[in-house]
């Protein structure tokens, strides 16, 4: 029997999925518990402008996500820390002082856990940071580091 599945099952399919099962798993366990709808010419219909309207939803999401990588190539932010003798940092500088820095110097609010500092950072300079715009897009913003009191 073809279904349409309204939830992901595993070893069975995703949502939205049009899968053939047996007459009795569908009947038994999938109808019941709301998972499946049988594949019939309506129900096709409405899951394939599911499915049309996810895909625009996709591609809108992606274009966004292109735009935004592009301006943030564009920003670069400082950061002060402390600096001991021989130039060693004190602590360290993680994603979440690079979102803090995006959001106090340009208004931008970005998850800490979407940003990745290239490299270590061992003392004052310049450094890469890699921004996870969207699943497959991402941004390189550029970090200079600078010891307090410096500019």
């Amino acid at each position: 029997m073809k279904v349409i599945l309204q939830q992901d099952i595993k070893n069975v399919g995703k949502k939205g999925e049009i899968v053939e099962v047996s007459d009795g798993y569908a009947r038994n366990f999938l109808f019941p518990r709301k998972a499946a709808v049988e594949a019939n010419s309506q129900n096709l219909n409405v899951a394939k402008a599911k499915a049309g309207s996810a895909a625009r939803k996709k591609q809108q999401a992606s274009d966004e996500a292109k735009l935004m990588a592009s301006q943030l190539e564009k920003v670069a932010v400082t950061i002060s820390v402390r600096i001991g003798e021989g130039g060693k940092l004190f602590g360290s500088v993680t994603g979440k002082d690079v979102a803090d820095a995006l959001k106090s110097e340009h208004g931008i609010e970005i998850d800490r856990r979407k940003i990745s500092i290239q490299g270590e950072v061992v003392g004052a300079g310049d450094y890469d940071a890699v921004i996870k715009v969207h699943p497959e897009i991402t941004s390189t913003i550029k970090v200079h580091i600078t010891a307090e009191g410096e500019v």
